[in-house]
């Protein structure tokens, strides 16, 4: 069996919702929840946070989580990830999971685990969950994937894929799903991720700013794994406000009981 770490770059800096790794009104850090989320996988051996400040390494410590400062000008998730992985001699699986995914379920990172532990010859992995809104497929800030009979992604995309000629709305509830939304969490070799780290951007993650399309652009495949519990990252005062309700609705939930 593989031996899988955890890693989760954080960033203080964000655009469209500021220092929203240190939000609190919870009761916890946005990244404490994304943490303890990722404590929840089976197969992974530990957790880590690969921090960009003093101010988010001391939150995480503040929580008794694992944390490594890494350089503050790496220009990417995946550069700060990987800063940390090259000293991770022991693991042979690198997972990135974002800091602000405080919902990702343990059996979804485990899933994209279990791709590369059962397909040796694959390099990476990431997850996918259906798309039963027209507001969700047609927003720019959820990433479309679509992928072929046995898994393997063939594009990612800000735009709606596969573009409808004629719009039907059966296509948003029809089975199998027409349209699914990526789940921004990646499982690599730990050799690969190393080698990604080191290539240059593409023409085509340089266009759609995906990070995801330098791999196929470079040739080489990612593995999707299909969950059915959606999971959405948290990008603007409005996410997070929805995110704060329905913590406080489970919370009197599990009081009540």
């Amino acid at each position: 069996m593989s031996v899988a770490q955890i890693i989760i770059p954080a960033r203080l800096a964000s655009t469209r919702l500021p220092r929203k790794l240190l939000l609190r009104e919870t009761g916890k850090t946005l990244i404490q929840h994304a943490y303890e989320a990722a404590g929840r996988s089976a197969l992974a051996s530990g957790v880590c946070v690969a921090a960009d400040c003093d101010e988010i390494a001391d939150a995480v410590r503040a929580f008794g989580g694992r944390v490594e400062l890494t350089d503050p000008a790496a220009p990417s998730g995946t550069d700060r990830v990987a800063q940390l992985a090259r000293k991770m001699t022991h693991a042979d699986i690198i997972v990135n999971l974002q800091g602000d995914e405080p919902e990702i379920a343990g059996e979804s990172i485990d899933r994209a685990i279990e791709l590369l532990n059962n397909n040796p010859d694959a390099a990476m992995s990431t997850l996918a969950t259906p798309i039963r809104g027209r507001r969700q497929l047609e927003d720019p800030a959820c990433v479309k994937v679509v992928f072929d009979a046995a898994g393997r992604a063939m594009y990612f995309s800000r735009s709606a894929i596969p573009h409808p000629r004629q719009w039907d709305d059966a296509l948003l509830t029809s089975t199998p799903p027409a349209f699914y939304q990526h789940v921004g969490l990646y499982a690599y070799r730990r050799e690969f991720l190393l080698e990604l780290a080191a290539m240059p951007p593409g023409q085509l993650e340089l266009v759609e700013k995906l990070e995801q399309l330098r791999v196929l652009q470079s040739g080489r495949s990612i593995l999707v794994g299909v969950i059915d519990e959606p999971t959405f990252g948290i990008d603007t005062p409005e996410d997070y406000q929805a995110f704060v309700q329905k913590h406080r609705k489970s919370s009197q939930f599990d009081t009540a009981r």
